[in-house]
C-alpha cells in the first residue's frame, strides 16, 4: 500500500464561505498515479470543515449559512470568547460539529461521488484566511 501526501492553499471569506474544491481533491488523486483507495481530506485548524453537498454557488452557501446560524449563531456570547478574547467561538463549535476531515473511496483513478456530490471547505472563522488542506492518497 502507498500513502502520498499532497497539499493546496485556499484563500476564504469570513464567517460562512462554501467553496467546492472537488477538482483540487481529484487532481491530488491524478497526481498520484494510485488507481484505487481511498483520500482524506484534511483542514489543519478548528475553526474550518470539511463535507460534501449538492455545490451551487450562492444557493447552498445561503442555505449552510441559515442553518447552522440556527443552531450555532455568531452573534452568541461563547465562553471561548471571554477566555481568548476573540469572537469566533461559533467558528469552533461548527468545526467541531462538521468536522476537519473527510475520507472518500476511488476507483480508476477517479473519486466515488453522487451525480451532483461535489467536496467543500466550509469556512467558520471570523476572518478570511489562507488555509492550507492536506490530502492523503491511499492505495494501489
Amino acid at each position: 500500500m502507498t500513502v502520498i501526501l499532497e497539499t493546496f492553499d485556499l484563500k476564504t471569506k469570513a464567517y460562512c464561505d462554501v467553496l467546492n474544491i472537488t477538482s483540487q481533491v481529484q487532481n491530488a488523486i491524478e497526481k498520484s498515479g494510485l488507481k484505487n483507495g481511498i483520500v482524506n481530506v484534511h483542514v489543519a485548524g478548528s475553526t474550518g470543515a470539511i463535507s460534501t453537498i449538492e455545490y451551487e454557488p450562492g444557493l447552498v452557501q445561503h442555505d449552510i449559512e441559515e442553518f447552522l446560524e440556527k443552531i450555532i449563531p455568531y452573534k452568541k456570547d461563547y465562553a471561548h470568547h471571554k477566555t481568548w478574547h476573540d469572537y469566533n467561538g461559533a467558528g469552533h463549535l461548527r468545526s467541531f460539529l462538521l468536522k476537519t476531515s473527510q475520507t472518500f473511496p476511488f476507483h480508476k483513478g477517479k473519486l466515488i461521488l453522487g451525480t451532483w456530490q461535489q467536496v467543500i471547505f466550509l469556512e467558520s472563522d471570523e476572518h478570511g484566511r489562507e488555509r492550507k488542506i492536506f490530502v492523503s492518497v491511499i492505495g494501489e
